[in-house]
């Protein structure tokens, strides 16, 4: 069993930037791809970001791109997600998760969640 925690999460402006950590329990940590998807209200979870086992190949959604970087430590047990260039509607509850998967890109392919940690974004 793997349980995720999230940190990182707060207030700031448009244009500015977080960086979100997600630290895993279990020695498994290592074989998952891990990945981090967002659910603002009243909208669906959405596919973020994902990174494979080894740290190589990582993928994002279109509208991230160039914005948001995932990166892991597997010595750490964490997986990482940095965020520049903020925007409003980066706005959300932001889920680390985690699957056996090599491709990690929707709810279906999660096996474990984080609880979430909140990104609010102020124009």
């Amino acid at each position: 069993q793997v349980q995720l925690v999230e940190s990182g999460g707060g207030l700031v402006q448009a244009g500015g930037s977080l960086r979100l950590s997600c630290t895993a329990s279990g020695r498994t940590f290592s074989s998952y791809t891990m990945g981090w998807f967002r659910q603002a209200p009243g909208k669906e979870r959405d596919f973020v970001a994902a990174i494979s086992w080894s740290g190589g190949r990582p993928y994002y959604r279109d509208s991230v791109k160039g914005r948001f970087t995932i990166s892991r430590d597997n010595a750490k047990n964490t997986v990482y997600l940095q965020m520049n260039s903020l925007k409003p509607e980066d706005t959300a509850l932001y889920y680390c998760a985690a699957g056996r998967a090599l491709l990690v890109q929707t709810p279906r392919e999660v096996g474990h969640w984080g609880q979430g940690t909140q990104v609010t974004i102020s124009s």
